[in-house]
């Protein structure tokens, strides 16, 4: 699967930073079963590894690793069954990496060089982070104007409330999200997160 088909399963990419590795399989489930397959497990705490490990084998699940620094994470997270990794910022080494192993990677960009930069390694699906701190809404409309060829996952600050608003502009295809799993949820709970946040749109 591309990176462009996978920001485009759902509008919402659940953010997760998990510690209990028992709790993996149930809030994937309850993430999948609420329309939500497209799941980015950061590597945050030192279970993520076997978090993203158990929700790979959850029907439908799409496991990726977030907060990929360096290939040498790259590497850990594929071979615990990462299927795309995301990364807070882009390096050519980090690029490079993912580009050698073939699997779909989502960058961080907040400027037009970091833009410029992915351009350069071949890429155009960025996550725009921290979406609300790097400028929100008007600093991405500015920054889709010298690159129209551009796809943006914004992710950092965006809530249930403001995700419409990053959905209706054209080079979102979706966005980044933890409140769909909060602190302490159950899965019964999440699931109804996911189904609210499944259909959002703009």
């Amino acid at each position: 699967m591309t990176i462009d088909e996978l920001m485009r399963k759902a509008p919402v990419i659940p953010v997760l930073v998990i510690d209990d590795v028992d709790a993996a399989a149930p809030i994937a489930r309850a993430l999948v079963s609420g329309g939500l397959p497209v799941l980015e497990v950061t590597l945050r705490t030192p279970a993520a590894l076997a978090v993203m490990a158990e929700m790979a084998k959850v029907d439908g699940a799409v496991v990726g690793a977030g907060t990929v620094l360096n290939a040498a994470q790259l590497q850990d997270a594929v071979g615990a069954g990462a299927q795309f990794i995301v990364s807070p910022g882009l390096t050519d080494p980090l690029a490079k990496a993912a580009l050698d192993q073939g699997v779909p990677f989502l960058p961080g960009v907040a400027t037009a060089g970091d833009i410029m930069r992915g351009l350069d390694h071949g890429l155009d699906h960025f996550k725009f982070f921290p979406a609300n701190a790097a400028g929100g809404i008007t600093a991405l409309k500015a920054l889709h104007g010298p690159f129209p060829a551009a796809r943006f996952c914004p992710t950092g600050g965006i809530t249930a409330e403001t995700a419409p608003d990053w959905l209706a502009l054209d080079p979102v295809l979706c966005v980044g999200g933890s409140w769909v799993v909060p602190n302490g949820a159950d899965p019964d709970r999440i699931h109804q997160l996911a189904k609210t946040a499944s259909e959002l749109h703009a």
